[in-house]
């Protein structure tokens, strides 16, 4: 008795540090009416938002077309639709947009941000065709960084590898000329651009069998490789895509022909993206906006409204019929079902997960599944009660009964679920990620939670009363 007591301790203060995490603003107000009040300093809890898809956000949404070249074959084409997506994300996320949606659709790209309610900012932040170019190491910056770094060094009385970020910090109000340099890019730009690139691709070392990236230049590009090269033996040689540094490699010898090779520890994966975002530099691909909308936050505000409220309707119907055809067992299982919720919500919160309309529609129809589990055992356990057996022996056989057909069910329910997050476009991929969620949850609490629940009804006076289980 005491060790469920304790399962039972330990299950209401999960739920309460869950209630906590999801609704933080009553627990620090709490807290920070208690430090008022007294001399203690309790932390409070750290507030997060939900995030919200374009749909209930509002936000833009761009329709790009690339412009192919016809004798560019439907593979390769396909091969730079995805690095063009993967740069347009590069894009986004540097300027600090989160939960941005690219997705590929033949030749055409379409593009989400949430939030995002300027039109003309967006299209800029996008832009236009990927820049490729290469870059090698200057000599003067390189000099004047390391005087700069042993003028800092002497300034703390630390030797440079010693020097932390907090010491860095600390530089503004240092009287130390120039410290900034320390601080800037030591690359400078070349002749050499993406023009000049012809291929990249991936080969495997004959020795080592490590991935190797090789590269090849047209008969302009060879000349200007083979000069750069020549003066930067020993030192770094480094690619750009977009302003950002996409790789850097030390060049061993001077390199003729126009054609190069990158080794390093990276893996076969890490090669070919390498590989691929070369080939988007070198081979720009041009796009068109075709079409650009803003939606607006206020419809999606009135949807969410809208569907809090269906969903709410629909677990006081699903409570209701619960509690009225399966008394007792049925009241826990509604119990147990708002647990449920309450675990979902918490996740959607904190894996994040990006609540859209069809997500909430997903979220919505795994209540309805969520209490199908209970039905089950429950129907299970009722019969086992009717032919004389004891509750606790009826809670057993009912689990056992019922636990291949909630497997089987939440299993063939689970798999088409991870087929539409996989195959679908991001409306239904919000579906299928909050009912594949809301699957694992429900068995969670229907074979965990809610048995917890009945064994400790069972260990009560409640048992002796068989018209409240069946």
């Amino acid at each position: 008795m005491k060790m469920k007591n304790s399962i039972i301790i330990a299950l209401v203060a999960l739920v309460v540090l869950t209630g906590i995490i999801i609704f933080p603003t009553t627990f620090n107000k709490g807290v920070n009416f208690i430090n008022k009040e007294t001399f203690l300093s309790l932390p409070t809890m750290k507030e997060r938002d939900f995030m919200f898809g374009l749909d209930l956000q509002g936000g833009a949404y761009l329709l790009y077309e690339a412009d192919f070249e016809e004798e560019i074959p439907s593979g390769e084409r396909l091969q730079r639709m995805e690095g063009l997506r993967n740069l347009i994300e590069r894009r986004v996320d540097l300027y600090g947009i989160a939960e941005s949606s690219i997705q590929v659709r033949g030749e055409r790209l379409v593009v989400e941000i949430p939030g995002a309610h300027d039109l003309d900012e967006a299209i800029d932040i996008i832009g236009e065709t990927p820049f490729l170019d290469f870059r090698e190491m200057s000599t003067e910056i390189q000099e004047k960084q390391e005087e700069k770094w042993e003028e800092i060094a002497d300034h703390f009385g630390k030797s440079i590898d010693e020097i932390t970020l907090e010491d860095i910090m600390e530089l503004e109000e240092a009287d130390i000329e120039d410290w900034e340099i320390v601080m800037s890019d030591p690359y400078v730009e070349t002749s050499l651009t993406g023009r000049h690139l012809k291929n990249a691709g991936v080969s495997m070392h004959p020795i080592t069998q490590d991935p190797v990236i090789v590269l090849n230049f047209n008969e302009e590009g060879a000349e200007l490789f083979e000069a750069i090269t020549a003066r930067n033996v020993g030192k770094p040689l480094a690619t750009f895509l977009d302003g950002e540094i996409l790789q850097e490699a030390t060049v061993q010898e001077k390199i003729t022909g126009g054609e190069a090779q990158i080794t390093g520890q990276f893996t076969v994966e890490e090669a070919y993206t390498i590989a691929r975002d070369l080939r988007i530099g070198a081979l720009p691909v041009p796009i068109e906006l075709l079409s650009q909308q803003s939606i607006g936050p206020a419809l999606g505000e009135e949807s969410l409204d809208v569907s809090l409220r269906a969903g709410i309707l629909g677990l006081l119907l699903v409570a209701g019929f619960m509690i009225f055809v399966y008394r007792l067992p049925g009241l826990l299982s509604v119990i147990s079902l708002c647990i449920y919720v309450l675990f979902v919500i918490f996740l959607f919160k904190v894996v994040p997960v990006t609540l859209t309309l069809s997500g909430i529609a997903g979220f919505i129809l795994s209540i309805g599944m969520a209490i199908d589990a209970n039905i089950l055992i429950i129907s299970r356990m009722r019969e086992e009660i009717r032919e004389g057996k004891s509750i606790s022996k009826s809670i057993d056989e009912g689990y056992k009964r019922a636990w291949t057909s909630i497997r089987d069910g939440n299993i063939t329910t689970l798999m088409v679920a991870i087929i539409l997050f996989f195959i679908t476009t991001s409306f239904v991929r919000g579906f299928a990620i909050t009912l594949i969620l809301g699957i694992v949850v429900s068995l969670f609490c229907a074979m965990i939670i809610n048995r917890i629940l009945l064994f400790f009804a069972e260990e009560s006076r409640l048992s002796k009363i068989k018209d409240l289980w069946v």
